[in-house]
């Protein structure tokens, strides 16, 4: 009996676990399909005005969703313009000033991704 119970609570949760992946197929890590994000461009898009560039590996971005927030939270400051790859799971991001490794860490994590690496691009 007890060989039983426990073969349909495996069962139950293989099905959980397959509908979830289905539905994460079809719709996205970050919601519906029809969720897109809309990618925001700096005011500013003259890269001449920012002078200092630093590349930065990201970890936790599933989707062009993920990298589309991340821009977007670098791109809405005024400060940054951010350009963030989903396949090398990096982004450059070019800054008008000197910025501390830990203010773009703090961008990054207000997203809810993390900082694996931070490198000043020369």
């Amino acid at each position: 009996m007890a060989t039983v119970i426990i073969c349909v609570i495996l069962a139950l949760i293989c099905i959980l676990g397959i509908r979830s992946y289905v539905k994460k197929l079809s719709q996205g890590c970050c919601g519906s399909s029809t969720d897109k994000v809309k990618r925001q461009k700096p005011k500013d898009d003259d890269l001449s005005h920012y002078p200092y560039a630093y590349r930065i590996t990201i970890d936790g971005m599933t989707c062009k969703n993920c990298a589309a927030r991340i821009e977007n939270a670098f791109n809405g400051t005024g400060r940054y313009y951010a350009a963030v790859d989903l396949n090398k799971k990096s982004g450059l991001i070019r800054a008008k000033e000197e910025t501390q490794e830990a203010q773009l860490r703090m961008i990054v994590a207000k997203c809810g991704y993390s900082v694996v690496n931070c490198q000043e691009e020369k």
